[in-house]
């Protein structure tokens, strides 16, 4: 029996126990997923190890200590320095990043995406802003602080506080922070969301399960959004299809997961 687990915090109101337990139970596979309350991101490791893990997903606020607690970064992860999806490879810790991908799966629908606003400078935000700078869009960063937006500074990205943002149109607003996830916030001043929205196209919150503050701006300016459960759908299927070391088409497991993720 495989053990896989998501390690976060807050991670109670994860799904993803539903949707990779619903992939072992439809393809017949000796395995389960549990979620794992971890408050320090350095204590990743010794946590995997000590229980036996065979992978493991790794959710806020620890994606880049994720990175750090690999012995191998492989594809887009290297990247970024930014881990999301953990494989044990004969007690070697191999480190991937599915949510660009994943992203990208969730706003397949978007038309003529080219301008993007990320508001947040965390790890989520880190890989969505690099694939979307692979995909060619020009991407702007707002931040609460300027020390994060610091660590994006050797990338071609225009980088805004909430003090000296200067308001633009964008095609796509993607909130990248936890704010509304546990409590009934918005991920920058109202007054600046506001601003924000009157010049955008679509809008996207990574946050899933709920229709968080910052979406219901975007309802309230009739504006095309999305939450984050296409997102966790299409990172969880990669991420699936390494756990299981490839061995499975993709398409069977969106459908196991699927089935999972709408029963939970």
């Amino acid at each position: 029996m495989q053990l896989f687990a998501i390690f976060g915090n807050p991670v109670h109101h994860s799904k993803s126990p539903f949707m990779h337990n619903s992939v072992y139970k439809e393809l017949d596979i000796k395995a389960c997923y549990t979620r794992i309350l971890l408050k320090e991101g350095s204590e990743l490791k010794k946590r995997f190890l000590e229980l036996g893990l065979s992978g493991a997903n790794i959710t806020v606020p620890h994606k880049e200590a994720a990175f750090e607690a690999c012995d191998e970064i492989r594809g887009f992860a290297k990247k970024v320095g930014v881990v999301n999806t953990i494989v044990n490879e004969n007690g070697r810790l191999v480190g991937y990043n599915t949510d660009a991908e994943g992203f990208m799966f969730a706003i397949r629908e978007f038309e003529n995406v080219k301008r993007i606003l990320v508001i947040g400078a965390g790890g989520t935000a880190k890989a969505l802003v690099q694939k979307f700078l692979d995909e060619g869009m020009e991407v702007t960063i707002l931040n609460r602080s300027r020390k994060r937006l610091e660590e994006f500074a050797q990338i071609d990205v225009k980088r805004y506080t909430w003090s000296d943002f200067e308001t633009g149109s964008f095609d796509l607003v993607v909130n990248t922070t936890s704010a509304g996830l546990e409590e009934e916030s918005l991920p920058a001043p109202k007054e600046l969301i506001d601003v924000i929205l009157d010049n955008a196209r679509y809008v996207a919150d990574v946050v899933y399960g709920k229709l968080t503050p910052f979406l219901k701006e975007a309802k309230k300016h009739s504006l095309p959004f999305k939450d984050g459960i296409d997102m966790l759908l299409g990172q969880g299927v990669l991420a699936a299809w390494l756990f299981l070391g490839k061995r499975y088409d993709k398409q069977q497991i969106e459908e196991a997961m699927r089935k999972g993720l709408y029963l939970s």
